[in-house]
């Protein structure tokens, strides 16, 4: 089983494969947390099975099924913290201020 993804200090992001990609809103109550992974799994399956008979109508519907479930998250859409920090969602960590961080905890020197 593979390693889980590292999580920023600060809690704001998930590093997979060196890239910063949201994460869950820790405040969210853990019911409606629930339900809006549940939402996801459904959509991400309904994605899998538009993309496996190519309709390209469902693969729309279900995609916007994801985006919602994620919005619902925080993943997606306004920042979930209130301090006013940017957003580095989708940036490669080495090039932004957890870089120095990032290097500490894998090693990496570029």
């Amino acid at each position: 089983m593979a390693d889980p993804p590292l999580l920023t200090p600060d809690g704001r992001y998930l590093v997979v494969r060196g890239r910063l990609w949201r994460a869950t809103n820790p405040h969210l109550p853990e019911e409606q947390r629930q339900a809006a992974v549940r939402q996801l799994m459904a959509a991400r399956r309904e994605v899998g099975r538009a993309r496996r008979q190519a309709d390209p109508q469902a693969l729309a519907r279900a995609g916007a099924a994801v985006d919602t479930a994620k919005r619902a998250l925080g993943e997606r859409g306004p920042v979930w913290w209130s301090d006013g920090a940017p957003d580095y969602n989708r940036h490669l960590a080495k090039n932004t201020p957890y870089a120095a961080w990032h290097a500490r905890m894998t090693g990496a020197d570029d």
